[in-house]
């Protein structure tokens, strides 16, 4: 069966509560989620507890919840590799 939104593309630049959980409905229903997160990453990542026990920057049950059927990516355009193989363009 297709998903309401199946065939949209969503840019999640958001951290910790409220956007995250938007976009975590939006990918629910069946919209492509990217999560761009920071160089060090998103800080949901610290917040316990973490599935298996064991503390793992990928395993925070916190992230992992929130942001279920996303795409997540780095992004640093503070620096110029980053900037070059992600242009911004108006």
């Amino acid at each position: 069966m297709k998903r309401a939104l199946e065939g949209i593309r969503i840019v999640d630049l958001s951290h910790v509560l409220a956007a995250p959980t938007c976009t975590m409905f939006l990918a629910d229903l069946g919209a492509k989620v990217i999560h761009v997160e920071p160089f060090r990453g998103n800080d949901a990542r610290e917040f316990v507890p973490y599935a298996g026990g064991k503390r793992d920057l990928n395993t925070s049950g916190y992230f992992i919840s929130f942001n279920r059927n996303k795409k997540s990516m780095v992004l640093d355009l503070k620096n110029e590799e980053g900037k070059r193989n992600y242009p911004i363009r108006p």
